[in-house]
């Protein structure tokens, strides 16, 4: 194991220990749990930042590590000796700026409680929420918020960075769906892997892998041995890999031509690696940047410091790999029928990107569960496992900050669903639908769903539809795995 750098005197004072005495104690238990490689650097900053705030949860630990600490700071606040100043905290803007909504009367008030927060931030410059909007965690999904270009916020992004969708279009008719649907069936089950700790045997393509930037930071080289082994997996709740009917209008400069296809198409993204990188540089951003308790998790890493730069460069590699583990799958079922794709189209969200403003002003643009839609720029939009998806293509709309809609987006909570669904009305809606599905529960159920089609109408200003797609056999992650999505 790589040596870790001493938890210097300045990191402690950075979590608000002032007093000699406890800096010397924590500095000790700090360095001897570095040195016995018990934990790495940026755990232990966290336990010691979770104990200054709530030391009685580790007094009840009666072998923990950190219990006489927790004794000594318990002590110091009864003295008032242990207060954390308030200037240690960022102030929120007392206005928020102004930002379009699209779908108004289908969005939820708790994704405009997290938006009106995150346009409050010393950092925002403009904001969009799109129609499939709903309450996440720190920024709403469906949310899109552009910052100063030197400040990029990992809760912003997201845990499953660089998520996205795939299609792959074949040049067989849809009715290959109905009279091979036992072969296609099995084509899914043998060719793909869903769940937290679903791993591959054998690789149709890991040149990514030999990427120089496997090497760039200790939190990638970490965490490579784990993306490796996930490639080409699927993960839980809402990731999907699904047979489907495509049907095109008419012919398209983009390649796509006037017919009704078999297609596949997957959701998913990079897995523990992009997991990985999130939770460690969100840490970090919360540490640096302390805000008030409603915007804790928008906390932002400044682009011209060593984390803001590692944390730019992994992002980017999470987006590289979600990318290549789709084609990994699509490869593989393509090898399996025999055929290559005629066509194949990709979008991603929960990722940043460096853009301009149409005043022109550059910017760092976060899409939380929203599609980039610049002007010509193709993306897929999915519906639900019984209701349609979209091929589309963006206008490049500026209110929108040339952004759409990721989906169909929830109408109710995954509790909700167990509690008010009824398996047997889904289960008819699927049979209606001619939906086989493998895996999944009612938490995925149809109508946990918002109206597809009232979700596009209200970002026709956003897209064209050039294509739909029409879910026909779906594989999701097994009834009892946890949803990470």
């Amino acid at each position: 194991m790589e040596k870790e750098r001493k938890i210097s005197n300045a990191d402690l004072n950075a979590l608000g220990i002032k007093d000699l005495e406890l800096l010397v104690d924590f500095s000790r238990v700090a360095n001897g749990l570095l040195k016995n490689q018990v934990m790495d650097r940026e755990v232990i900053l966290e336990h010691l930042e979770a104990l200054l705030d709530e030391p009685r949860s580790y007094i009840s630990k009666t072998s923990g590590k950190f219990k006489n600490l927790a004794e000594k700071v318990i002590a110091l606040k009864k003295k008032g000796k242990l207060v954390k100043k308030e200037n240690d905290i960022q102030p929120l803007r007392e206005t928020m700026i102004g930002f379009p909504v699209f779908g108004r009367e289908h969005i939820e008030e708790g994704a405009f409680g997290q938006m009106n927060t995150a346009m409050k931030l010393p950092v925002a410059v403009a904001g969009a929420l799109m129609p499939d909007a709903h309450q996440g965690y720190g920024l709403p999904i469906g949310g899109v918020l552009a910052t100063t270009i030197d400040s990029i916020i990992p809760f912003a992004v997201g845990v499953d960075i660089a998520c996205r969708m795939c299609l792959s279009i074949f040049d067989m008719p849809a009715s290959r769906i109905d009279r091979d649907k036992d072969r296609l069936k099995k084509l899914l089950t043998d060719h793909t892997v869903f769940g937290m700790g679903g791993v591959t045997r054998s690789h149709h393509d890991a040149s990514l892998f030999d990427s120089p930037q496997w090497k760039a930071t200790k939190v990638i080289r970490d965490l490579r041995d784990k993306a490796y082994s996930q490639l080409g997996t699927s993960g839980t709740g809402n990731h999907f890999v699904e047979w489907g009917e495509l049907s095109i209008e008419r012919d398209t400069p983009e390649g796509l031509r006037a017919g009704t296809y078999l297609a596949l198409l997957s959701h998913s993204g990079s897995r523990g690696f992009g997991a990985g990188i999130a939770n460690h540089y969100s840490g970090i951003a919360m540490k640096k940047t302390k805000l008030p308790g409603e915007a804790k998790h928008l906390a932002w890493l400044d682009m011209n410091s060593e984390e803001g730069q590692e944390y730019w460069v992994a992002m980017n590699l999470a987006g590289d790999y979600a990318s290549a583990n789709h084609h990994e799958i699509h490869n593989k079922i393509a090898k399996a029928i025999g055929m290559a794709p005629m066509l194949r189209i990709e979008n991603h969200h929960n990722f940043a990107w460096k853009e301009q403003l149409a005043d022109g002003a550059e910017v760092l643009v976060h899409r939380k569960g929203a599609t980039p839609a610049g002007k010509g720029v193709l993306g897929i939009i999915p519906g639900s496992m019984s209701t349609p998806g979209f091929v589309v293509r963006g206008k490049g709309d500026p209110d929108s900050i040339n952004s759409a809609s990721h989906g169909a987006g929830r109408l109710m909570s995954r509790n909700a669903a167990f509690k008010t669904l009824k398996r047997d009305l889904v289960e008819a809606e699927l049979t209606h639908k001619k939906v086989t599905l493998l895996g999944s529960d009612l938490d995925e159920a149809p109508m946990v769903y918002k109206d597809i089609h009232t979700v596009m109408a209200a970002q026709r200003d956003l897209v064209e539809v050039l294509a739909s797609f029409q879910p026909r056999i779906v594989r999701m992650a097994n009834p009892k795995e946890r949803p990470e999505d």
